[in-house]
């Protein structure tokens, strides 16, 4: 298996999405996608894609910072979070009656 296999070189995603490579590091500093380092080439995982690409239009569509995709994104998993614990007692409520 190529050791690329499964990742998408960054330069191409930033060509093909018109942004920045600083853009990336960013985002990747705090912790918000995945960068894989091969003999000095910066990649993306695939699964990392879909996420990275939101975060792209929240920045370009919105005029979000890098901060605020942060505080975006935190709020995002919190909503899921809680949503997934209003199923469960939902869940438990319906099995009480």
């Amino acid at each position: 298996m190529p050791p690329t296999e499964g990742l998408i070189a960054a330069n191409e995603f930033c060509k093909y999405h018109n942004v920045q490579l600083t853009f990336i590091s960013i985002l990747a500093d705090a912790g918000l996608t995945e960068i894989v380092n091969i003999e000095e080439t910066p990649y993306i995982p695939e699964a990392q894609l879909e996420p990275l690409e939101r975060m792209v239009r929240l920045h370009d569509e919105l005029d979000i910072n890098p901060g605020g995709i942060e505080t975006i994104i935190h709020l995002c998993e919190r909503i899921k979070i809680l949503h997934q614990k209003i199923r469960r007692l939902e869940n438990e409520i319906s099995i009480l009656r």
